[in-house]
């Protein structure tokens, strides 16, 4: 279970894909402008990292690997990530209108987020890493835990910008430039949860 909480607290803070890795920027800065469409956008970011995880882990382990064709992990787990979204864009326009609106082109930009991309690969060579031999519920968990890290970087990137609508700042600093000074600073005081807890590959 301990494991279990290392790699959920690793994905969330030390290693989130957004203030960390620096991957994903394009939604974290385009749909970070509105509470509402910030959680919208994480949740469905998380179902898709979740979902992922899980289809190319069996993809990879019973597929690919044994057929040793592993050189077409990476155009397998775009066609996996791919059907995924689509997916995701047919339930959300159907039971969610208003929110298939707001999220508008970000949705399928989905797709080529490269945050979802990175999570399958990272699992991938976790799971070829003899110092960790990630298992399928351990890249489950590291894919739902990326997903929650990815959401809490939207929401409080979303819940400052809302603010700073409303805060005195200098017209030069309006828009974009403050917008990029405060992601900035929340990728510092991400860095000070390094080395809390450690997943690496060898």
């Amino acid at each position: 279970m301990g494991e279990y909480i290392a790699i959920m607290i690793a994905a969330i803070t030390v290693n989130n894909y957004v203030l960390t890795k620096f991957l994903g920027l394009c939604p974290f800065i385009g749909v970070s402008k509105k509470l509402d469409s910030a959680i919208g956008m994480g949740l469905a970011v998380t179902f898709v990292m979740t979902l992922a995880s899980f289809a190319t882990y069996l993809v990879y382990v019973f597929i690919l690997d044994p057929l040793s064709i592993t050189y077409l992990d990476t155009i397998s787990f775009i066609l996996i990530i791919a059907s995924l979204v689509q997916l995701v864009e047919m339930v959300l326009e159907k039971f969610s209108p208003h929110l298939y609106k707001a999220l508008g082109v970000y949705l399928p930009l989905i797709t080529t987020n490269c945050a979802i991309l990175g999570v399958a690969q990272l699992n991938i060579q976790l799971v070829q890493s003899d110092q960790y031999a990630f298992g399928f519920m351990k890249c489950l968990m590291n894919g739902f835990a990326s997903g929650a890290g990815f959401t809490l970087a939207l929401v409080l990137m979303a819940g400052l910008r809302e603010r700073l609508e409303f805060s005195n700042i200098p017209a030069v600093f309006k828009g974009a430039p403050v917008t990029f000074i405060a992601a900035g600073l929340m990728a510092l005081a991400f860095q000070g949860f390094d080395k809390l807890v450690t997943i690496t590959v060898n």
